[in-house]
């Protein structure tokens, strides 16, 4: 009789192992491996002589129907879905634990209903009851969806199979449902598989659109949507700070679309509200010329989004000055102030560093090099900058500033909303926009601007190594 084969997975990354071992190979992860129930008897090595069946094969210039996309009717969602949810896929919300996904998707999931879509809302985390208190408050009361508890796959897929296949199936959320042939206890990494495998195979058989939520706990114990990123079509994930009512969400993942694309949301207490506009949004609260504050231009996904990067930097006698960034890049950050250190002739050794993106945003692209710079350097000398300028461009190890892609898009964008100039690289292809352009070509050149600006100081010459720098003199100020 065969031996039970024990087997080991990592609830960060899904990699499975013959024995346990502190440290996941794949994600390099520690202490997140565990024990998976044991196969009841060995898988035969090999297929045998039993046949197939015969998979037909097309031509790529051959044309197929194109389903058409579920418009929700909340256009914010609809943009990071990619135009809409496509038939028979399947798509992962994903988030922290009361970020927002429930109300999102139920949300969606009334609008489709209203516009005469049939919609099946399963939930496995709250009752019956509990649903229809949020759909109440939310005032989706009368939305015509219907509503079902239930935990065990094989009791939702024989409930959908009785009926019609409805359009659009939510299932919140995938770490509460299990299959009752695995032996492990549901939300481990098997019954996660397994049951989402049986959902997208239910889906992709009837054509239904379904939307699955999956999260993650405060101590990270169990990964759901890292595991269900390669078996769904569309991963969104919910992204927003507690202190903030912004929420994002962003594209990580579209088969279907672009990704990278975002929809911005504002919690109040009718729920979401979409934000069309998240640039007019993230600026309203900017206050007139302060020092340490730059307007960037960035780019999500297609649209052009503007936000303001705050910086501060404080002078300090610890050996070890403290670097603190919130909705940026640790490691960008460091490397710009290396550059702005060693090609600026700008001493950062000695102070604090805060970076901070206003309104919970957080930005990846490195178009915002010159912007952070600006802020820091502006922090660092005391001197506003303009209200009405944006900045963008990226910043090489040389200390040129380079130019970056969909420039027209991003000046059209602060044109749009009031500002009349941008500090931005040279070569840049702007196109039309109304804005008077201001070009930066290294940090040397950004640097003498607020030199300049501030009036005479000492500043360290790149080249001969003299130690005396502004900071003295921003020293002497605060203190």
């Amino acid at each position: 009789m065969a031996k039970d084969r024990h087997s080991y997975a990592c609830t960060q990354c899904g990699a499975t192992y013959r024995k346990w071992q502190g440290r996941c190979d794949a994600c390099g992860a520690w202490n997140g491996i565990v024990e998976e129930a044991p196969l009841g008897s060995a898988r035969p090595k090999g297929l045998g002589k039993g046949r197939g069946r015969r998979v037909p094969l097309v031509g790529l210039g051959e044309v197929s129907a194109t389903p058409e996309r579920l418009v929700s009717g909340i256009g914010e969602f609809d943009r990071a879905a990619g135009g809409g949810i496509v038939p028979g896929s399947a798509l992962l919300v994903g988030g922290d634990p009361g970020i927002g996904k429930s109300t999102l998707l139920l949300q969606v999931l009334a609008g489709l209903a209203r516009a005469g879509r049939d919609c099946v809302y399963i939930s496995g985390e709250e009752a019956a009851a509990q649903v229809q208190m949020r759909a109440a408050r939310l005032g989706l009361g009368d939305a015509p969806v219907r509503l079902g508890t239930a935990t065990d796959v094989r009791d939702i897929l024989s409930t959908l199979d009785a009926a019609t296949p409805p359009d659009v199936l939510v299932v919140d959320s995938i770490q509460t449902l299990f299959v009752d042939s695995l032996d492990s206890a549901p939300g481990t990494v098997a019954q996660v598989r397994a049951a989402t495998a049986e959902l997208i195979a239910y889906a992709k058989r009837r054509g239904t659109a379904m939307l699955i939520v999956g999260h993650v706990t405060k101590d990270g114990q169990i990964a759901g949507p890292r595991v269900l990123e390669h078996m769904v079509d569309t991963v969104l994930y919910f992204e927003g700070e507690r202190g903030h009512q912004f929420r994002i969400l962003r594209a990580v993942k579209n088969r279907y679309g672009a990704a990278e694309e975002i929809g911005v949301f504002e919690m109040t207490g009718r729920g979401l509200a979409e934000v069309p506009n998240p640039s007019e949004l993230f600026l309203s609260e900017r206050a007139e010329a302060v020092a340490g504050a730059a307007v960037f231009a960035g780019i999500e996904g297609s649209r052009p989004v503007l936000c303001e990067i705050q910086a501060l930097v404080a002078p300090t006698s610890a050996a070890n000055p403290r670097r603190a960034v919130v909705g940026w890049d640790s490691g960008r950050l460091a490397m710009v102030l290396a550059v702005l250190d060693a090609r600026g002739g700008l001493g950062f050794g000695g102070a604090d560093v805060y970076l901070a993106v206003a309104g919970g945003l957080k930005v990846s692209e490195p178009a915002a090099d010159l912007a952070v710079a600006a802020a820091l350097v502006s922090a660092l000398t005391g001197v506003p900058l303009p209200a009405d300028l944006v900045i963008f461009g990226e910043i090489s190890l040389s200390g040129d500033i380079r130019p970056v892609s969909h420039a027209a898009a991003r000046l059209r964008e602060a044109a749009k909303l009031g500002f009349s100039g941008a500090l931005v690289p040279p070569r840049t292809k702007a196109g039309r926009h109304g804005l008077g352009l201001e070009t930066c070509g290294s940090v040397a050149a950004l640097a003498d601007r607020f030199v300049d600006t501030a009036g005479p100081a000492r500043r360290r010459d790149p080249r001969s190594g003299v130690a005396a720098d502004i900071r003295e003199r921003v020293g002497d100020r605060h203190g």
